[in-house]
């Protein structure tokens, strides 16, 4: 490349994610007497007296150190480590061209393209992945449509997927590294996802269970699961860097005589083990339940809400449940206030909860002994669950 050249495209850059107006400050604050890291602030760009931010990339800087963020819609995510009650100064700007920041959040979906179905069997083509997708009425079970299995999403710290098909069920990628790894992950169109490798692993067992964070109803003492629908769509709302999220839609949802529309949003963000299940139910639902699969041999561990009423509470599980014959910590955070009753089946532990106006919010996570600076032991776990309560408990406020 001639030195000309080069130094046109060297200013051609630097302008392109310079400022375009002086800053805006924001303050945020952790409410809570405890130390946090990647902690998840969202900052409502409507909130703030000019409009240009919420029209133009924007980027954020603490101190003279900038700070990874991901513009979706008037929202801005970003993560951040906090002290003890720590207050940070955020200084906002737009620029002409957002910057390229590590991956730490990812979701994803693949299907195959340019074969054909063949009775249960999708023959031929290529994988590729799709931000929208309607589930073929001709998709079944193990037909290889799906590069495995539906739709993947992950975190630095873990990944999870869901099959695509009359399952709906949550499975756990275990990681041993911190990159993106899905992208890797089932391109032979085998369960070779099953075996170790040097990323992590297939590590979890859901069988006829809900597996983990799953969603159903609750009916006649037992837990029934989306299994039959109208049609199904799937949108890959964000994918990363900070924040992933996909969205899909159960249309015609059919349980005994009723039909419904339930509408999925799963979310996870940097640094974290948890998945946000955020659900909307249209024509009406008395109950919805979730759950973790049972596991002989493993610790069942419940934690009731810190104020004693509305807040955050969970349910879990420490033991040997990895398929690799390793500790793995499972966990079902949800409002006391949503709370109709904790049960079980005999696949699975479950938590039933009200809808209030047809939406209800839960976490879920999980915990591999396995990963990198992973949880070794039951108590470290616990500390762990109780942790997050804290936090989900104290969000970090933004102050405008």
């Amino acid at each position: 490349m001639n030195k000309p050249y080069f130094i046109f495209l060297l200013i051609a850059g630097l302008l392109s994610c310079s400022p375009t107006r002086k800053a805006v400050t924001v303050r945020v604050k952790n409410p809570a007497d405890l130390q946090r890291q990647d902690a998840l602030v969202i900052i409502d760009l409507a909130r703030l007296s000019r409009s240009e931010f919420r029209d133009k990339p924007v980027v954020v800087k603490a101190g003279n150190e900038e700070v990874p963020a991901q513009k979706f819609g008037n929202v801005l995510y970003l993560v951040a480590d906090f002290e003890p009650a720590e207050e940070k100064t955020l200084f906002l700007q737009t620029v002409r061209k957002m910057p390229q920041y590590p991956q730490r959040a990812h979701a994803e979906l693949s299907r195959k393209t340019g074969g054909r179905f063949e009775g249960n069997l999708y023959v031929g083509g290529t994988f590729e992945k799709v931000t929208e997708e309607v589930v073929p009425p001709e998709h079944a079970i193990h037909d290889n449509y799906y590069r495995y299995e539906g739709p993947g999403w992950e975190s630095d710290r873990v990944g999870y997927r869901y099959y695509l098909d009359e399952r709906n069920r949550i499975d756990i990628f275990g990681k041993r590294v911190t990159r993106m790894v899905l992208p890797e992950v089932g391109l032979d169109g085998l369960d070779s996802y099953h075996e170790l490798a040097e990323w992590g692993a297939d590590i979890f067992k859901v069988g006829e269970s809900l597996g983990i964070g799953s969603v159903g109803t609750f009916l006649k003492g037992a837990a029934r699961q989306i299994n039959k629908t109208d049609s199904t769509r799937v949108r890959i709302v964000a994918d990363g860097p900070v924040w992933a999220e996909i969205q899909t839609d159960y249309y015609g949802w059919q349980i005994d005589q009723h039909k419904l529309h339930l509408e999925s949003h799963l979310a996870i963000h940097a640094g974290t083990r948890l998945t946000k299940h955020s659900i909307c139910i249209h024509n009406g639902l008395e109950n919805l339940v979730t759950g973790l699969v049972k596991t002989e041999g493993c610790s069942y561990i419940e934690g009731a809400p810190h104020d004693n009423s509305s807040g955050w509470r969970y349910i879990a599980l420490w033991g040997k449940q990895s398929l690799m014959g390793d500790n793995l910590g499972t966990a079902i955070f949800f409002r006391g206030n949503d709370l109709i009753q904790i049960s079980e089946d005999d696949l699975n532990y479950l938590v039933v909860l009200k809808p209030g106006g047809e939406r209800l919010t839960y976490y879920f996570a999980a915990a591999w002994e396995a990963e990198p600076d992973g949880i070794k032991t039951e108590g470290e776990f616990t500390d762990y669950l109780e942790q997050t309560v804290m936090e989900l408990n104290n969000p970090i406020k933004v102050i405008y």
